[in-house]
């Protein structure tokens, strides 16, 4: 078969998505990003660089007719992109934000409609994979529009499309965005983690000349600040026969810390100047500050030579009748809000503060509680640093590739680096070249253009260990409840397109009622093989979830099987249970469907 014309890369940020492409029917194939229609103001679509990921529900008759209408869909009754964002700041009941994050948090039910969290009792709600879908649909609609309108073979659903995740990203959310890909229509799919995206762009930005910017024994840090979250991965340069090889070695935790943190920071810092003109500001008053000091950040950011910029944030109550409050962020207090509180300079050894569980807490995400970014890094790194001792080379990083709008601002850029070089990392220096809006959609399309056998490809598999919960065979004892051994089903970097059998082992599954099963995972356990059994592993493995569902079968029963792990071209963990005595499997998904034998 014929390959697709064009190589698609998505980024399905937090705060924001972009997108990307490689015409492969061009003489020279080149990486090119693509402008995104989307409502600006009401009745007013417009071209922007990046879609922002957020989504509007309004109540009835809250807009005008039409409002909302795109040039591919009359009638819609909710908008994606910067009006969304920027009008629903002012409505939060109705604005669906951090739908990413919603979607790998294991402590709800990510089909629910749950969004927007703090909606009103009679407001519209979305569940976190509906949110996503409404993203990348209307990502999909837009390059329609704008590339497939008199070709359609040209659509984008027919292309290969290279859709990023965080490296942090456990199975299940991976499982999750893939369903909500699936739901908007997509076919030709593959899934990379964003930090390889990043370095993927940074190989194509260099083009031949890449490998004069390395050396064999280099250890790149890919320092991934967004919006809303933080994500490390380490890559290592090693030979084979004298050819240079990238093997992506370790990634981090997944944070809920970025710039929406820093935003807030700053409208702490600016609700004290309006406190000191007698002005206190509520709940709402404070989530529309941080909006606006959002904008004031991104300009300071991105102009050096100013030295303020306005915020506003609306009045309430009878003394500010319908007025507008207004203010101004000064450079000096962005420095000294994100620099120190951020960026701290801190030991090797450091290590983030967990905070002390509260016995009633507000349902939400499970943001970190330590904000400073380099104590997160110091864990990231003492962790891994058994592994990267084992491997002969480098335990501290040698260069740094930025990603993320955080990072923008030099001052934030050189105080990592500062930090770095503080732990003994020698000149760590930041590797140079790439847009830090775009680069991950741009190196997904070209990491499609890699697969295609055109360029060097990043090694790596999976970032974690697998594992699933098996209860141990043993009398009941008053009090103590049965110990769960974690049973490794795919090793630390197991390649996509491989599978394996878990050697000589049958366990009784449980069918015809429901059941719940633990899955786990570590990102620092690299020697445990398919089958190895880890009796204590509460200190090195993590819980990634609990799902409760009902293998379907005749009747109440346990029947003896052997497990079959799958990692798919698409980037899914896959676990298989064959029944010993039949022809029956079972898949054990990710969700709460109930599972039917095949």
């Amino acid at each position: 078969m014929t390959a697709p014309r064009f190589v698609i890369g998505i980024d399905l940020g937090t705060t924001n998505c972009a997108l990307a492409y490689v015409d492969t029917g061009k003489d020279t194939p080149t990486c090119q990003s693509v402008v995104i229609p989307q409502v600006v103001k009401p009745g007013l679509v417009d071209e922007r660089p990046l879609l922002p990921s957020f989504l509007y529900l309004p109540n009835p008759n809250e807009q005008p007719a039409g409002a909302m209408n795109l040039p591919w869909s009359e009638g819609r009754d909710y908008a994606v992109g910067e009006f969304a964002r920027d009008f629903g700041s002012q409505v939060p009941t109705r604005l669906v934000a951090s739908a990413k994050s919603w979607l790998c948090h294991p402590g709800v039910d990510r089909r629910a409609a749950i969004l927007p969290f703090r909606a009103d009792e009679h407001g519209r709600k979305i569940s976190p994979l509906e949110a996503s879908t409404c993203y990348l649909k209307h990502l999909a609609e837009a390059w329609n529009f704008a590339m497939a309108k008199d070709v359609p073979a040209h659509r984008l659903e027919l292309q290969d499309i290279i859709l990023t995740v965080p490296a942090s990203f456990d199975a299940v959310a991976r499982e999750l965005t893939v369903e909500a890909a699936r739901a908007a229509g997509f076919e030709n799919l593959t899934l990379l983690e964003e930090p390889q995206a990043a370095f993927y762009a940074w190989l194509n930005s260099q083009g031949d000349h890449w490998r004069n910017e390395v050396r064999v024994g280099d250890l790149f840090l890919v320092a991934d600040v967004g919006g809303g979250t933080t994500d490390f991965t380490l890559i290592e340069v090693s030979s084979d026969a004298g050819n240079l090889n990238l093997t992506r070695i370790a990634v981090g935790d997944h944070l809920l810390l970025g710039g929406d943190n820093m935003d807030l920071a700053l409208a702490h810092v600016a609700a004290q100047s309006f406190a000191a003109k007698g002005i206190k500001l509520d709940t709402i008053q404070l989530q529309q500050l941080a909006h606006s000091t959002r904008q004031a950040k991104e300009i300071l950011l991105a102009d050096p030579t100013k030295s303020s910029a306005p915020i506003t944030v609306l009045g309430r109550g009878s003394r500010v009748i319908g007025g507008t409050l207004k203010g101004e962020l000064t450079r000096a207090e962005v420095d000294s809000a994100l620099i120190d509180g951020f960026f701290p300079m801190v030991p090797r050894d450091s290590q983030p503060a967990r905070g002390r569980p509260t016995g009633l807490q507000e349902l939400g995400l499970p943001y970190v509680a330590d904000p400073a970014i380099t104590k997160h890094l110091a864990h990231f790194l003492i962790r891994q640093t058994d592994a990267l001792r084992e491997r002969g080379g480098r335990d501290l990083p040698s260069a740094v590739l930025f990603n993320g709008g955080v990072f923008k601002s030099p001052s934030l850029r050189q105080r990592l680096l500062e930090v770095l070089n503080s732990w003994g990392g020698g000149d760590v220096r930041a590797l140079q070249g790439t847009d830090l809006d775009q680069s991950v959609a741009r190196g997904a399309a070209y990491y499609g253009v890699v697969r295609r056998g055109k360029g060097i490809r990043i090694r790596g598999g999976t970032a974690r260990a697998y594992y699933i919960g098996v209860e141990t065979a043993m009398p009941a004892v008053p009090g103590i409840p049965t110990p769960i051994k974690a049973l490794c089903v795919a090793p630390f970097g197991m390649e996509e397109g491989t599978e394996t059998d878990i050697p000589a082992q049958e366990f009784g599954l449980v069918v015809g009622e429901p059941a719940e099963f633990r899955f786990l995972g570590s990102t620092t356990r690299r020697h445990d093989t398919p089958g190895a059994t880890i009796e204590d592993w509460q200190d090195e493995i993590e819980e990634l979830g609990v799902v409760s569902t009902t293998m379907i079968g005749e009747n109440r029963r346990v029947v003896p099987v052997h497990l079959h792990t799958k990692v798919t071209e698409v980037g899914q963990l896959e676990l298989w249970c064959y029944s010993r005595d039949s022809q029956e499997r079972w898949k054990l998904e990710y969700n709460t469907r109930d599972t039917k034998p095949t």
